[in-house]
């Protein structure tokens, strides 16, 4: 909970604020007999999924009651709020903080907060949102301009941002974030509409994205221009698809069509993905959080107009990422330079980027890209980066971040941006504000459903109520995941008798690590999951990785499910040069690693895939988890790692020589 104390803060914002009319109570009606985007499939909204599990809710929990709070202390440490009131003339001094996408930290985490007032109602929050969404507001220019460090003196950017060039808006887009900082802004505002039905940010947001309208695309009176840094595009069709503006919809696309056109502007490079134009990339290269937020972008357009190109596109660099650029941990972007994508099969353990953002990104892409067809792999990458390669983003105290993911540790390579461990605040501190942005949003990626057919796409205990075509389903979820692969559900259907229920059954069970031949299991095993329905054992119809459920339902009725687990290893392509002779341990959906704290001689530990590994619960250690452990080896889930101070890690092991 936000202390009242920690309200104390805004108390002379709200005053100064307290002259500007918004209208608090507005319903959330603006939606109402609007296009919605072509997707098959819907996810079900996290208002309508309440998380009990013992794995997710503590997660989120955390962020609600701590994240947040410290988050936003930062920001007025370090001036980022300062910043909207000098901007708006309410105080003077120079642009404080580093970057300038510094006022991003405060829309991503009004976003975080918005989706935690849908599953946790908290008025003094609510409060609180309404306070900074004042202070945004003081920063905003007449005509809609919102980059505070432009307003308050356009010829002096941060100080260290040295690419940025001194001078008018719009000037420098390749790094000057003016367009990132309102794609972010966009996203918030559509989050906080949504979540309260309140018209204060949203409205703050629709004169930004006017002024955009009016300002770019095609025309002589026009700017010709595209995004340094992506994601605006994403963010103006949420407002298109609050407002059912065609203006948003048509900008959006056209900062896409004419990414890689050299008539349009002078091109940025791969490095902001703006070598050729989108519909002819098939390589995922240079920054990855930028990519993923663009081919997220495209995977909108693509479902929404329809247009093959975009679809085509998308999936050729979907194949190139999962094929030769990802991750055991599902993590993206190998290099510290440029934040970016390395070559083909360029996976390096002990510098691994794999930049927490990016991950949150690639989540965002995933699920857009299963909305359009139900295929299963889209969701196998989700559960293998969300349990692995992003959690690992936040620390088992809340407050404690990696902005890179590596693979390995040597206690003395400082590769978290000057550390060799957690820090508690970066300079750029994108990634603990895109966490808070994220988190609380994880149950909506439970549940899809489409006419008649409800996909259960990720196991948590909880309590839904899921509306389909001829009226509503009530499941109690009841799941051990990801320590065990019991799932329990009770059905309660509402006026409706006959639909379908799928089950998503994991690609760890179907031998498969990710899709594709990037890592393969070294021994296949029987890991088919057993169903029962009302406690009759049945022989499951499995279909594109679906346990397919199709029947006359009726309240009370209950399915069984269970996953078999157990310790496997992994070995990556012949091509992967770096993790050739090594072998990665899995259990379940966990990928593990061993610490230099649980185990001594960490730099000559191998192992063998003949071996034994005992799985043991260790409720008092690293908030609960199962441990595995052999002869020699006690292993834990990677997403712990570093939570106990400075000390070797490995995923990758040396394999046994054999005699």
């Amino acid at each position: 909970m936000i202390r009242s104390v920690f309200l104390g803060i805004f108390t002379g914002v709200i005053c100064l604020t307290s002259c500007k009319k918004v209208e608090d109570k507005s319903e959330a009606t603006m939606e109402s007999n609007l296009p919605a985007l072509a997707y098959h499939l819907e996810p079900v909204n996290i208002r309508d999924v309440k998380l009990k599990d013992s794995f997710w809710l503590p997660v989120i929990e955390r962020v609600q009651q701590k994240t947040i709070e410290f988050a936003i202390e930062k920001c007025r440490e370090e001036g980022r709020l300062d910043n909207f009131l000098m901007a708006g003339g309410q105080l003077e001094g120079t642009v404080k903080g580093a970057m300038p996408f510094d006022d991003t930290d405060v829309y991503k985490i009004i976003e975080g907060a918005s989706y935690s007032l849908i599953s946790s109602p908290n008025e003094q929050l609510s409060q609180l949102l309404d306070s900074l969404i004042g202070i945004v507001a003081i920063g905003q220019e007449k005509d809609g301009y919102l980059t505070t460090w432009r307003t308050i003196n356009p010829a002096q950017p941060p100080a260290t941002w040295v690419e940025v060039k001194e001078g008018k808006r719009w000037e420098s887009l390749f790094m000057s974030h003016e367009l990132y900082n309102a794609g972010h802004l966009y996203e918030a505002a559509a989050a906080h509409y949504r979540a309260t039905g309140k018209k204060n940010f949203l409205d703050i947001a629709l004169k930004n994205a006017d002024l955009m309208v009016n300002t770019f695309g095609d025309g002589t009176e026009k700017i010709h221009a595209v995004p340094g840094h992506q994601i605006i595009e994403t963010g103006l069709i949420k407002l298109y698809q609050i407002t059912g503006r065609e203006d948003y919809l048509t900008l959006s696309k056209y900062f896409l069509d004419h990414r890689g056109d050299p008539e349009n502007h002078k091109l940025f490079g791969a490095y902001s993905q703006d070598h050729v134009p989108v519909i002819d990339q098939d390589e995922v290269v240079g920054h990855a959080v930028r990519a993923v937020y663009m081919y997220a972008a495209m995977t909108d357009i693509a479902a929404l107009e329809q247009d093959s190109a975009y679809y085509n596109a998308v999936n050729a660099l979907w194949d190139n990422m999962v094929n030769k650029k990802m991750y055991v941990t599902g993590g993206i972007g190998a290099k510290h330079d440029g934040e970016a994508f390395g070559e083909n099969y360029e996976l390096p353990n002990l510098t691994a980027y794999n930049e927490t953002c990016a991950a949150i990104g690639d989540v965002y892409w995933n699920q857009r890209l299963h909305n359009i067809n139900g295929d299963v792999k889209y969701y196998d990458i989700i559960e293998r980066t969300l349990y692995n390669g992003l959690i690992s983003g936040i620390s088992l105290d809340g407050v404690h971040f990696f902005y890179p993911n590596a693979l390995e540790s040597d206690g003395k390579y400082e590769f978290n941006r000057g550390a060799c461990t957690r820090q508690s605040w970066f300079d750029c501190s994108c990634c603990p504000t895109n966490l808070i942005r994220f988190i609380p949003a994880i149950p909506g990626l439970m549940y899809s459903k489409k006419n008649d057919e409800i996909y259960v796409n990720l196991y948590a205990s909880s309590d839904s109520e899921i509306d389909l075509a001829d009226g509503s389903v009530t499941i109690e979820q009841r799941s051990g995941y990801p320590w065990k692969g019991d799932v329990n559900l009770e059905l309660e259907p509402k006026r409706i008798e006959e639909f379908t229920v799928k089950l998503r059954v994991p690609g760890w069970s179907r031998n498969e690590v990710l899709p594709g031949d990037l890592y393969s299991y070294v021994n296949t095993a029987d890991l088919t999951p057993s169903v029962t329905v009302n406690g009759e054992n049945i022989t499951p119809t499995i279909e594109e990785g679906y346990i397919v459920l199709k029947r006359s339902w009726k309240a009370g009725d209950k399915i069984t499910m269970n996953i078999p687990m157990e310790p496997r290893f992994v070995k990556a392509n012949a091509a992967v040069t770096e993790d050739q002779g090594k072998l990665a341990l899995e259990y379940g959906p966990l990928v593990y690693a061993v610490e230099e704290m649980d185990n001594t001689d960490i730099d000559n530990i191998s192992i063998s895939s003949t071996d034994k590994f005992q799985i043991v619960e260790k409720p008092e250690l690293l908030g609960g988890i199962n441990m595995l452990q052999s002869d020699n080896i006690n292993a834990i889930p990677y997403y712990s790692w570093s939570n106990r101070g400075i000390g070797k890690m490995k995923v990758w092991l040396n394999e046994k020589v054999e005699n």
